[in-house]
């Protein structure tokens, strides 16, 4: 299994991923962020990014202060993912900048446990979240 390849984990497929968007995009900026951001708001999401473009690499941590739930990389500059438990402190240590946004509660609330589940859904929801959450109990 070569390192950088999608089946290598996480962070593996992320490098992957960021390196083929410069392949076909050019030299681009790129992001990753965390799949489990239910509630999330693209105006938000924007906000975050547009403060993120005025560093080589940036990052924003979760609510807990603990993981990472955006990582972004300038044009030409490496993504180097490092998600995963504990994160933001890794993100830090790698050099990426910590942005401390405080009007972006829906970028950093991802979703680990029920409670943080019923959060997302006070924050508010799409439809198909709200609906099956209703369906479970939540």
């Amino acid at each position: 299994m070569v390192p950088d390849e999608p089946e290598a984990g996480l962070n593996a497929a992320l490098r992957h991923g960021a390196r083929a968007a410069r392949d076909r995009h050019g030299a681009a900026a790129v992001a990753a962020m965390s799949a489990d951001l239910p509630a999330l708001r693209p105006l938000e999401l924007g906000r975050a990014l547009r403060a993120a473009a005025a560093h080589p690499r940036a990052f924003l941590a979760d609510t807990q202060g603990v993981g990472t739930t955006l990582l972004t990389a300038g044009p030409g500059v490496p993504l180097a993912p490092a998600f995963g438990g504990g994160s933001r402190l890794r993100h830090a240590a790698s050099g990426a900048r910590e942005l401390t946004l405080p009007d972006v509660p829906s970028l950093r609330r991802d979703v680990d446990t029920g409670a943080d589940l019923r959060v997302a859904l006070e924050l508010g929801t799409g439809p198909r979240t709200t609906a099956l959450s209703a369906l479970v109990g939540r």
